[in-house]
C-alpha cells in the first residue's frame, strides 16, 4: 500500500511541477546553474567509466575470440553495438543514479528540513516549479549529451587497449565500429537515456521534497533515492527494448 500511496503521490507532485513557470528569467538562470551542477560536473566520472569500460569490452571479446570463422572486425563491432545499445545509455545512468540521484535528494531534503521550503511557500513560490522543474529539464537536456560523450570515450578505450596490445589494427577495429552500424540504435539509446534521466532526478526529488525528521532522515531519503532510481531504470530499460527494438 505505501508503494501505491508513493505512486500517487510522485505523480500529483509531477503534474504540479509542470506547470507554468512564474518568471522564466529566474526558471532559465536556475536551468545553467542545474546543467552545471548536474551536468557538466558529472563529465569526469563519466569519462573515466567510460574509457575503461569499453577497453574492458574490447579486451574481454579480443581474448575469447578464438573461432577462426570469426572475422577480424568482430571486436571492434561488438564493442560498437554493446556500447551503444546498453553499456553508455544504461550503466552511464546507473551510476549518475548514484553521483546526480543522491545530490538531488540530499540538497532538497537539506532545504525540507531546514525549512526553507516552507519559507518558499510563505512568500507564494511554487516551490516544486522552482526546485525541481530546472533539475529535471537540465537532465533531460544533457544526459543525452553525456551518453554520446560516453560512447565516443568508450569507444577510444577500446581502441587505444587493442592497438598498444597488438590484438588488433587501427583499420580492422575502424572497420569493425562501421560494420552493421544502424542510426536507429543511436535514437534508441539516447531515448532510453532521455527516460532515465526524468526518471533520476524526478525520484530523488520526490524523496527529498518529502523528507521528514532531520539529518539523518535526508541520509535515508537519498539512499532510498539511489536504490527507487536505479530499480525504475532496470524496469524502463525493459519495457523501452521490448517497445522499440523487438
Amino acid at each position: 500500500m505505501k508503494v501505491i500511496s508513493n505512486i500517487g503521490k510522485y505523480i500529483l507532485m509531477m503534474l504540479v511541477v509542470f506547470s507554468r513557470p512564474e518568471k522564466f528569467q529566474i526558471f532559465r538562470r536556475r536551468l545553467f546553474e542545474e546543467i552545471q551542477g548536474i551536468g557538466i560536473n558529472s563529465i569526469p566520472i563519466v569519462a573515466l567509466m567510460s574509457t575503461f569500460m569499453g577497453a574492458v569490452i574490447a579486451l574481454q571479446t579480443a581474448s575469447n575470440m578464438d573461432n577462426p570463422l570469426l572475422p577480424d572486425y568482430t571486436v571492434g563491432y561488438i564493442t560498437q553495438s554493446s556500447t551503444i545499445l546498453e553499456f553508455s545509455p544504461t550503466i552511464i545512468s546507473l551510476i549518475l543514479a548514484g553521483k546526480v540521484g543522491s545530490n538531488v535528494a540530499s540538497e532538497i531534503g537539506t532545504m525540507r528540513v531546514t525549512e526553507q521550503i516552507d519559507a518558499l511557500e510563505i512568500m507564494g513560490v511554487n516551490s516544486l516549479t522552482f526546485l525541481v522543474l530546472p533539475k529535471v529539464t537540465a537532465a533531460i537536456l544533457f544526459f543525452p549529451i553525456l551518453v554520446i560523450f560516453s560512447m565516443a570515450l568508450s569507444l577510444i578505450g577500446g581502441w587505444a587497449v587493442l592497438v598498444t596490445s597488438d590484438l588488433a589494427t587501427t583499420q580492422v577495429y575502424v572497420l569493425g565500429i562501421r560494420s552493421f552500424f544502424e542510426v536507429y540504435h543511436v535514437i534508441y539509446a539516447l531515448t532510453k537515456t532521455i527516460v532515465f534521466g526524468f526518471l533520476i532526478v524526478s525520484i530523488a526529488s520526490f524523496y527529498g521534497y518529502y523528507t521528514k525528521g532531520g539529518a539523518l532522515d535526508v541520509g535515508k531519503a537519498s539512499t532510498q533515492a539511489v536504490v527507487s532510481s536505479s530499480i525504475a531504470i532496470l524496469i524502463a530499460n525493459f519495457i523501452l527494448t521490448q517497445i522499440m527494438l523487438l
